[in-house]
């Protein structure tokens, strides 16, 4: 499987309605702390808006409403898997991205046949508390050698002057969060992504 080199992840289908038009192929849904019905209709909306503009959509954790609305990318994270149902999820056909920081939790992931493997964080993020320290290029170098051929995301503190060693080391495809959603402009920005991938697209 091909990941699109840009990968943008966002919190509410408002988001999904700014960025998609302008582009943008593969996004991730990311929503914490919300009420199902509300949820369930941000999942439709962002559905709907991404198979218009023939983007990718990959919901974050929720992944039997992903199910039951007939998505087909999840992502997960390490506590998100403990939990999931992997069996039932590889059964729908539904794609599975995992997210990773060490070799214990890699192992895990690849136990579980993903799709895709994310790294992080590459650089210090502000998106969150890490307990891990910033893994550097090197390490996208080793992952990638340890889950190839599986597709390889990094993730944090990313942008675009830092793309090119990046994807040098190894990696597949760029997530972003903070340099768009919290930028002046964030369709400005997201046009600056996208040209800085469209090499390796």
């Amino acid at each position: 499987m091909k990941l699109d080199p840009f990968y943008p992840i966002v919190d509410s289908v408002d988001w999904i309605a700014r960025l998609v038009p302008l582009g943008v192929k593969l996004v991730q849904l990311r929503i914490k702390n919300m009420e199902r019905r509300a949820l369930r209709a941000e999942i439709r909306g962002a559905k709907s808006i991404c198979a218009r503009f023939g983007c990718t959509l990959v919901i974050n954790d929720y992944w039997r409403l992903a199910l039951d609305e007939g998505c087909d990318f999840v992502h997960l994270g390490q506590e998100d898997l403990a939990h999931a149902d992997i069996a039932a999820i590889h059964f729908a056909g539904v794609r599975l991205g995992l997210s990773t920081h060490d070799h214990g939790e890699l192992a895990t992931a690849l136990d579980a046949a993903p799709d895709y493997v994310a790294l992080g964080p590459v650089y210090p993020t502000i998106l969150k508390k890490m307990r891990w320290a910033p893994q550097g290029l090197e390490r996208i170098t080793e992952w990638k050698r340890l889950v190839a051929p599986l597709p390889l995301v990094a993730i944090g503190g990313l942008n675009p002057d830092r793309l090119a060693g990046v994807f040098a080391h190894g990696a597949d495809s760029a997530a972003v969060v903070t340099d768009i959603t919290r930028n002046a402009d964030p369709e400005a920005r997201t046009r600056e992504w996208l040209e800085a991938t469209a090499p390796w697209r």
